[in-house]
């Protein structure tokens, strides 16, 4: 498949010909990010780092913190690499240090070693130095600790000539006869989405810059490329599941639907009585596109997406509920259930308001008064460490969840948002101590 490269310089995001020649400016690093993130992973190199021209170190650990990312450019030292994979890095690429000592320090699916090369020869610092060695034999030697290899072509990188797939075939023969089974990345010269399918049957991923910036490779048509169906219409099942990862419902796509969809950032998809088929046209009921994915067979995709009311034209939020209750639909019930519920009682309350009228419910009194909720927040955590027994801590986990949901409605954040949080965390390889603070065990404190 494809993953979207996005390459700093001065803070901002570019392309370069060969290594040395800035040909396009795409401007802001953020607005790259958030536009191809549709895609998944991103990613991301300090050219300034690399060259040892500066550092945009910052920049890069931020958009790891927002967006799936593997990180590269100037990340030289354990500390640097720790550093990255603590802030949420997917993985590191590493080039010009990539030796075993290194990387063995750290996960293997952690680690993407990056082979520069001219012809060839690997090349180092920043494309500059001939590393004297051939690019194969260095990636034999790294093959026990890299989860991936990210192979460029200098000769070809921001020139949209073609990926040389005799090259890559070659290269990947050369891996698998030696027992390596991770991932292998071609990036320089891609022109076509055609390269990116081919490379994909053989179970590569183009890494591309050049030709999304200029709009010459659409993200869409290189997904369509890359799928198959065996179905008589041609369409592709899409599962349609929400930011939770609960299944709303079953539709299909095809190049035309997928591409606007990805376009638009919308839930839109090819209705089989009715052709294109824009979901809330009518009902109101729209969807944000926040991932599309493929599956492994690619015939089938998976669209994530943040849904605006129900999906079901039967008034449930997913077409898998049948029951009589809320609790029937998967995709309606447990926390996440929860919390739209306090944001529709936040609504009301911001309506009441406005009306001069009594607060509504017990959540909009809480979102009103901080004091309340606080107090609240620490009364259930205090019990749910008292809990005695399975049922009294599921009961008061339940209570302390509310609490928890109402508090990030208050601060304007989410569920999702505190899962992300989660997610990084569990990235990290640095570990802090986590003992209480002295006020909370206190001898009072203590259950």
């Amino acid at each position: 498949m494809m993953v979207p490269s996005i390459d700093i310089q001065n803070g901002r995001a570019v392309q370069l010909v060969n290594g040395e020649r800035l040909c396009l400016d795409a401007g802001s690093v953020r607005e790259a990010a958030e536009r191809f993130s549709i895609l998944g992973e991103l990613a991301v190199v300090d050219l300034d780092a690399a060259m040892g021209k500066g550092s945009n170190r910052g920049l890069l650990l931020e958009l790891a913190k927002r967006y799936p990312c593997r990180l590269g450019g100037g990340f030289r030292s354990k500390d640097d690499i720790t550093q990255a994979l603590d802030s949420g890095a997917v993985a590191v690429m590493l080039g010009t240090n990539a030796n075993p000592e290194l990387v063995s320090a750290f996960p293997r699916e952690r680690i993407i070693a990056a082979l520069d090369a001219r012809g060839d020869i690997l090349m180092t610092e920043g494309w500059k130095r001939n590393a004297g060695t051939g690019v194969l034999s260095r990636a034999l030697a790294l093959a026990p600790y890299a989860g991936a290899f990210l192979f460029t072509d200098i000769g070809r990188e921001g020139t949209k000539c073609g990926i040389d797939i005799n090259r890559a075939r070659a290269f990947k023969e050369a891996l698998n006869q030696a027992g390596y089974s991770g991932r292998i990345i071609m990036a320089g010269g891609t022109n076509s989405e055609d390269d990116i399918a081919t490379l994909d049957t053989l179970g590569m991923d183009a890494q591309v810059g050049m030709g999304l910036y200029d709009g010459s490779i659409s993200p869409a048509r290189a997904l369509a490329a890359c799928m198959k169906s065996d179905r008589p219409d041609g369409l592709w099942p899409t599962l349609v599941c929400d930011e939770s990862g609960k299944a709303l419902g079953l539709t299909y796509s095809d190049e035309e639907s997928l591409t606007l969809a990805m376009d638009e950032k919308a839930g839109i998809y090819h209705s089989r009585r009715a052709g294109l088929w824009r979901k809330g046209q009518s009902s109101g009921c729209t969807q944000e596109l926040v991932r599309v994915e493929a599956d492994c067979d690619r015939d089938s995709l998976r669209f994530i997406v943040r849904q605006n009311g129900v999906f079901c034209h039967e008034g449930s939020r997913s077409c898998f509920c049948r029951g009589l209750s809320a609790r029937s639909d998967p995709a309606d019930c447990g926390i996440y259930a929860l919390e739209r519920t306090v944001r529709a009682r936040m609504l009301k309350r911001a309506d009441a308001d406005r009306k001069a009228e009594p607060e509504l419910s017990y959540t909009a009194r809480l979102l009103g008064d901080e004091g309340l909720l606080a107090a609240k927040l620490r009364e259930e955590a205090d019990e749910l460490a008292r809990a005695a027994n399975p049922d009294e801590a599921a009961a008061e986990a339940a209570d302390l969840l509310y609490f928890v949901t109402v508090a990030l409605a208050a601060k304007g954040s989410s569920l999702a948002d505190a899962e992300r949080v989660l997610d990084q965390r569990s990235m990290k390889l640095s570990r802090r101590p986590g003992n209480a603070k002295p006020a909370f065990i206190a001898e009072g404190n203590k259950p």
